[in-house]
């Protein structure tokens, strides 16, 4: 049984305060790319998880990584049988892409079609949240604004799917690792008011004027490749143009195809990793 397993950028992000549990609250709109992990699980005869990986070179070993963690929880709550799994990595680590959440929800629905378990939704949110802040957006992968600790998911204010055609994507991922820790170091919270309905009323040229990502000054301040990267897409001609997540990541939006696939070609010849996408591939 395969599943593909998408990647996220983030449609600003912003830091509204500080929790008392120490976590912060975000509000951010979540975007599935069409940037994949492909991931392979079968039933073995043995109990436990057999898991295998290919591709990109994942650090650490895999015991602790979230697809383990997604068939032990799943194994606790469930009478579910033994499994192998094979991931073949695609999405670049450490990239603010979310790949790993992407990992772990996937996981977890190909369990489910395995052993025939007819989770619900309101189930497999449950268990993704479990695994990680950002793992409950993957369970349907659409579009979504985002709040909380990344777990509150709800409707983008007057969102239509036909408003986001012949919108293009290039993510560009120029290396640099940024921890979770060196980027909340970095950044003020800042509680405001905002109005995600503008994603659909303003164009992608305007959205400069609201849409921002917070941590997005202090990380290309501290690794230059990602401030590059930026460059690239802003001389590409992009209309909108930030860093995704924490970093290292960045994308751009453009209207015009062939400028996106230059911003992308231009990446690869910097010897970084990146993927062009129409937006509304996922939708």
């Amino acid at each position: 049984m395969i599943g593909l397993s998408h990647a996220k950028i983030n449609l600003g992000l912003f830091v509204m305060n500080k929790r008392s549990d120490g976590f912060h609250d975000l509000e951010s709109v979540f975007w599935p790319v069409d940037w994949t992990d492909v991931l392979e699980v079968h039933t073995k005869a043995t109990p436990g998880l057999e898991l295998k990986a290919t591709g990109l070179k994942i650090p650490g070993g895999l015991d602790d990584n979230l697809i383990a963690r997604a068939y032990t929880l799943l194994a606790e709550r469930r009478s579910i049988g033994g499994a192998s799994a094979h991931l073949h990595k695609v999405i670049p680590m450490g990239a603010g892409l979310g790949g790993g959440s992407s990992n772990a929800t996937c996981m977890i629905r190909l369990l489910d079609r395995l052993f025939a378990l007819n989770l619900t939704d309101s189930e497999g949110l449950e268990l993704a949240a479990e695994l990680g802040s950002d793992c409950p957006f993957f369970w349907s992968a659409s579009p979504a604004l985002v709040s909380g600790r990344g777990d509150g998911l709800s409707a983008i204010p007057q969102f239509e799917a036909a408003n986001w055609k012949n919108t293009y994507l290039t993510v560009i991922y120029p290396g640099a690792h940024v921890s979770t820790s060196e980027a909340f170091h970095g950044c003020t919270p800042k509680s405001r008011t905002l109005d995600w309905s503008k994603l659909s009323s303003d164009s992608p040229d305007k959205w400069h004027h609201w849409l921002q990502n917070d941590f997005e000054e202090n990380s290309s301040a501290q690794h230059p490749t990602i401030h590059q990267a930026l460059v690239v897409l802003e001389n590409s001609g992009a209309d909108y143009v930030q860093m995704t997540g924490t970093g290292s990541a960045a994308f751009g939006v453009f209207r015009d195809e062939a400028a996106a696939a230059n911003a992308r070609n231009s990446a690869i010849e910097c010897n970084w990793l990146a993927r062009t996408c129409p937006m509304d591939t996922c939708l």
